[in-house]
């Protein structure tokens, strides 16, 4: 059975960050639901990937500096992730724009050391293999 294709909107989550965020599809694309439809290269951060408010991972360079200025109390700073690969796994019959479209439980990786997933994909309707 086939999962929900995430669109614009589609809620995430990072395993660092303090809040979740919301997915955002810059380019055109064919609507799904009323809304533009993901793909698996949708990670710029800013652009389809906002951040988490603050990110807690000590791997990232900036809580690291202001952990160590606090006297290793952990120091959140804001979250701007950086992510390594595209989402996976990605929906293996469904193509967007030559893309394979990104579906509900899909997750990507943060330089930093966390996970974003996706997790409410923001369709309800239809489903994608």
């Amino acid at each position: 059975m086939g999962k929900p294709p995430a669109v614009v909107g589609a809620m995430l989550t990072g395993s660092f960050g303090l809040a979740p965020s919301s997915l955002a599809v810059v380019a055109p694309r064919p609507m799904i639901e009323g809304r533009p439809a993901a793909v698996i290269t949708d990670i710029m951060p800013g652009a389809n990937i906002p951040g988490f408010a603050m990110c807690q991972s000590l791997a990232n360079p900036m809580v690291a500096a202001a952990t160590a200025a606090a006297l290793g109390v952990l120091t959140p700073m804001p979250c701007v992730p950086v992510v390594v690969a595209p989402w996976a796994p990605p929906a293996t019959g469904t193509l967007i724009s030559g893309i394979p479209a990104v579906t509900a439980g899909c997750t990507c990786t943060c330089a930093y050391g966390g996970v974003i997933t996706l997790g409410m994909p923001g369709t309800v309707r239809t489903t994608v293999a």
